[in-house]
């Protein structure tokens, strides 16, 4: 087969907080993209204003810099595994991965996953052994697990065989060799140079595989991926093959551009081997094909592994509804959640019987909550309910998700920590020292992992690391103990005063402070044990004009435990929803009267 000698694609893949986004700033800063003294923020490719606000990668983006006679076409990827499902459409763009992996944390639940990923391509990997400068680093070491996990994942005698460079991503510096003296990141272009497979260039019909989507408010939809085979001018007549096989002729490019550094560069013709954009083309999405009109063949596109988390979506019918946000119609809500559709490939979005209720299903309470966040910053107004694994049946028995999960501790709340995860019927593979933490490696059920993350962080003051991916579907391990806690309801609609919050301080820690708008049903904290108490928060203090000892003594409350989205949708049980609105996020119960969730609870317990 034909290659392109001067094009070089490559997607840069590791686990999150790894350094990726950090290494293609470096990358991007080297080749000259930036002129000098020009101020560039750090992790330019991060220009989500989530990503920015989490410190995380969410979406894949594409750059490209040139570097001497070659253009590097880079794919940076999100790093988290619930966004695993953008590293899986992204990676048919390449023929080549760097694998970032941390010189101290070494190899962690999504290296496992992307690499696996890259593997069943038979892309050529790369090992950057990335924070060297790190005083905990055990680069070495780390080397070591690299390889075992290739092992591990059955690689071939020549994917095992893989080149190793060793970075400093912040400092903009590669070598090959611990001793090795460097300055820039040259050693890394050059082994990428030598060891990634040139781009091919087949020759034929034109041929061009979708693997991402973007918008423009002036062309509309626009599809990026790499041609496959052949090239194309603009104004040349196209076709496109859906996933499904079926084809749409009569269509033009109005658009190509291809990438230089940061920007989008329009081009007269797109060629065999490069990652172009193109748009003018009405209902393009990720999967499809775009080809010339006389060879109108689809590539096949990779297949995204399926969801495991689902949630209800439904309509804010809440007391405080269409106070604060834009869009609050089922027709809107539905509307937004089927355009998401088209770019996020690991999303799935179904109706139900209700015409207020949406299923959504992905790949976990992350990648919901993001959805979720997004929705509400564009002025959307909507319930959540508690995120639910998703059953399947295998000869007539349960399977359920579960996840490989990697959690580091301090060794003093090792016991605690230990103790928490064999409840929720986590089984330990391994345990060893990671520098002055313990790291402990178990395989449980994705529906435990439901609120771990918070009370591990409570066990250990805020110390505990977690992270986790998707391992296997295995049979359905049992019942798991809920919420260990009840909640603190508000039993009449006003507004908080510290005067009847001190009054029952005593009962939980509170989720709102004095001076806020409350509903009856609404949950305004967590109790100190595990029933549901009514309490009355708006009481006002009654004034006369007699004095009395410590009438006049002044309300000191402890400060609420304010809920982020994430934490909220961890502490809700099935019987409560999470209101979501632009400027609010708010606990509630399904029943908002006392007397309709007394009588409820008794039919449940007269069922049982």
């Amino acid at each position: 087969m034909k290659t392109r000698p001067d094009i070089r694609n490559i997607a840069i893949i590791a686990h999150v907080d790894h350094g990726k986004t950090t290494l293609v700033d470096a990358m991007l800063r080297q080749s000259g993209v930036f002129r000098e003294g020009q101020h560039v923020q750090a992790r330019i490719m991060d220009s989500n204003p989530l990503e920015r606000e989490r410190g995380i990668t969410i979406l894949a983006k594409n750059t490209a810099v040139r570097h001497g006679d070659v253009k590097f076409n880079i794919v940076d990827t999100p790093g988290h595994a619930d966004f695993g499902g953008e590293v899986e459409r992204v990676l048919q763009m390449v023929q080549g991965v760097l694998l970032l992996v941390d010189a101290a944390e070494g190899v962690m639940p999504q290296t496992r996953f992307v690499l696996r990923k890259a593997l069943e391509l038979d892309l050529k990997a790369i090992v950057v052994v990335n924070k060297i400068d790190r005083k905990d680093a055990r680069p070495t070491e780390v080397v070591n697990e690299v390889f075992d996990l290739f092992i591990e994942l059955g690689a071939n005698d020549e994917q095992a065989d893989f080149p190793v460079v060793f970075t400093n991503g912040k400092l903009g510096i590669a070598k090959r060799t611990l001793e090795d003296p460097s300055e820039d990141l040259e050693p890394l272009f050059k082994v990428i140079c030598d060891r990634v497979p040139e781009a091919p260039a087949e020759d034929g019909g034109f041929q061009m595989l979708i693997s991402a989507i973007d918008h423009n408010k002036y062309v509309g939809r626009i599809g990026i991926g790499r041609v496959f085979r052949g090239s194309a001018k603009i104004n040349a007549p196209i076709a496109k093959v859906a996933r499904d096989g079926s084809v749409e002729t009569g269509l033009r490019l109005t658009t190509l551009l291809t990438f230089q550094g940061l920007e989008r560069v329009e081009v007269e013709e797109a060629s065999t081997g490069d990652i172009v954009c193109v748009s003018g083309i009405e209902g393009l999405n990720i999967g499809d094909t775009i080809a010339d009109v006389n060879a109108a063949e689809g590539v096949h596109a990779v297949a995204v592994d399926e969801p495991t988390v689902s949630m209800f979506f439904s309509v804010n019918n809440s007391p405080f509804a269409g106070k604060e946000g834009k869009f609050l119609t089922s027709r809107q809500i539905r509307a937004r959640l089927m355009a998401e559709l088209e770019s996020n490939v690991a999303l799935r979005v179904a109706d139900t019987e209700s015409a207020d209720t949406f299923e959504v299903r992905g790949r976990g309470e992350l990648h919901l909550s993001i959805l979720i966040e997004t929705m509400r910053r564009e002025g959307y107004e909507l319930q959540v309910s508690k995120p639910q694994v998703i059953i399947t049946q295998r000869d007539g028995k349960m399977w359920e998700p579960v996840e490989y999960v990697v959690v580091d501790v301090p060794s003093e709340y090792e016991g605690p920590a230990i103790e928490a995860l064999g409840k929720r019927k986590a089984i330990m593979s391994n345990m060893i020292n990671v520098g002055e933490s313990r790291r402990l490696e178990y395989t449980m059920p994705t529906r435990a992992i439901f609120g771990l993350r918070g009370e591990l962080l409570t066990l250990t003051r805020g110390t505990a690391v977690m992270s986790h991916t998707y391992y296997d579907h295995q049979e359905w391990q049992g019942e798991l103990p809920g919420r260990n806690v009840g909640a603190l309801v508000a039993s009449d609609t006003g507004r908080t005063t510290g005067y009847a919050l001190m009054g029952v301080e005593q009962r939980g820690r509170f989720f709102v402070g004095p001076g806020i708008d409350v509903y009856e049903g609404m949950v305004v904290g967590r109790a100190n044990d595990d029933k549901d108490v009514s309490l009355n928060v708006v009481r006002e203090k009654k004034l006369t004009n007699m004095r009395a000892s410590g009438s006049d003594e002044n309300v000191k409350l402890a400060p609420p435990e304010e809920l982020s989205l994430e934490r909220a949708i961890e502490f809700i049980e099935d019987d409560e929803l999470v209101e979501v609105t632009p400027k609010s996020i708010r606990v509630r119960k399904r029943l908002l009267i006392e007397t309709d969730r007394l009588r409820a609870r008794k039919r449940e317990l007269s069922k049982a």
